[in-house]
């Protein structure tokens, strides 16, 4: 409420530009509205009080400033994003637990797999978390929400619950964990940017990214503070797993590094530009990536379809000869996303059956990743990383890819057709 006047949102973030102070329905609450005056009525159609709550969000975020779009605004506060995702969260080179809740310590120690259920996004999110969490020896599964709520489960004990969500409010993640606290659990974390959402009132732990309302429709520094989260996570859950401090030291300095590359990151961007132009007169696109990298694949493509309406797939890069090959030809442009890692070797093996096939390369490769760069194959170099980090550092510019193609597509970018912030239905 604000003044004489009363608001209605799904949202909190809609809400802050008028007014801090709001009150949260139940299921089945009906608000009657008047003016300023609003009597909520529950399910029995009893007059009830809901508590007035404050919001502690900024909505300084609501302002381009110096940037065209808030999809380019936010893409270049992803350095200072994470580094609030990581404040309070670290003492020295340790991860503190109290960062997921006052329960995390009697949950984590239930914790015997990981069951991870998102959408969009998130989901790809999850994708990445589920190579870190099994890497420190965690069984995860990942989920999409809206498949997870409408079949049978066979948890077993000790499963926690993870849910990703920006906004906190999807209605497909809701219901899915609903659906899974009945069939009984360790517990539920939550991964959210908004505190006073639903997912975090119905979670038993949750973990607050911290990066401030985001704006375009187009999730960006929600996505790779969500991923940080995620990767702490990983880290708490590693000490109940045998793997020792030496192990949390490493990776902990590694990610203290987070802020600093991506912003190294965002000094391709006018490189990035450059090779927008050749998407402009597309209809196809295909995505390559491997291990962890395949979900960040999968969010490039996504992103190149969500904002500049090309249909863009994505496959793991040794799925090629499984069928996407067909596609390729010299009017396909294929996007990899090449870190020099275990799998690098693999991936140069793929990259050269698209050649084969007169199909042109676009490579984000760190410069120890041994490509040549040739008339049909197109190098854009990212800051060498550690493995544990890379697929945070490697979003960035597929992001700033899409960003520039849809500038030169000419569409809305902040609101791209037939899609909405936050979905509250089915």
């Amino acid at each position: 409420r604000s003044g004489e006047e009363t608001f209605v949102a799904s949202d909190i973030n809609a809400l802050l530009p008028v007014t801090r102070e709001y009150q949260v329905l139940e299921n089945g609450d009906v608000a009657d509205i008047r003016g300023s005056d609003c009597r909520i009525h529950d399910q029995a159609g009893e007059i009830v009080e809901r508590t007035v709550h404050s919001s502690t969000q900024s909505g300084e975020s609501a302002e381009l400033g110096e940037y065209r779009h808030f999809m380019q605004k936010e893409i270049h506060e992803q350095p200072r994003a994470v580094a609030d995702t990581l404040e309070g969260r670290l003492l020295g080179d340790y991860v503190l637990e109290e960062s997921f809740g006052s329960l995390a310590q009697e949950i984590f120690d239930a914790t015997r797999q990981v069951q991870i259920i998102a959408c969009g996004t998130s989901h790809h999110a999850g994708l990445v978390a589920q190579h870190w969490l099994e890497y420190v020896g965690v069984p995860c599964e990942v989920e999409v929400a809206s498949e997870y709520r409408y079949r049978r489960h066979a948890h077993r004990e000790g499963t926690l619950v993870v849910t990703i969500s920006q906004s906190g409010e999807t209605a497909d993640t809701l219901a899915a964990l609903e659906e899974a606290a009945r069939q009984g659990i360790a517990g539920s974390l939550v991964i959210c940017n908004v505190p006073e959402s639903s997912l975090v009132r119905e979670s038993d732990l949750s973990f607050m990214t911290h990066c401030g309302p985001e704006v375009g429709v187009a999730s960006t520094k929600t996505f790779v503070s969500a991923m940080t989260g995620l990767l702490l996570l990983a880290l708490v859950l590693s000490r109940r797993h045998g793997f020792d401090s030496g192990f949390e030291s490493h990776v902990v300095r590694q990610i203290r590094t987070l802020p600093a590359v991506l912003e190294s990151v965002l000094a391709m961007e006018e490189a990035i530009a450059k090779v927008a132009k050749v998407f402009g007169d597309k209809e196809h696109a295909l995505f390559l990536g491997r291990g962890a990298h395949f979900p960040i694949a999968m969010e490039g493509a996504l992103k190149l379809k969500e904002i500049s309406y090309i249909h863009a797939e994505a496959y793991p890069a040794g799925e090629l000869k499984h069928g996407p090959l067909a596609l390729v030809d010299e009017r396909m442009p294929v996007v990899a996303v090449a870190p020099n890692d275990r799998l690098i070797e693999k991936l140069k093996s793929n990259l050269e059956e698209v050649r084969a096939r007169g199909g042109r390369l676009f490579l984000f490769a760190d410069p120890g990743s041994g490509f040549v760069e040739s008339d049909d194959v197109r190098i854009l170099q990212v800051a060498p990383v550690d493995s544990a980090i890379a697929p945070i550092i490697y979003t960035v510019p597929l992001q700033l890819l899409s960003y520039h193609v849809a500038l030169i597509k000419d569409t809305d970018v902040d609101k791209p057709r037939n899609l909405a912030k936050s979905v509250t239905v089915e």
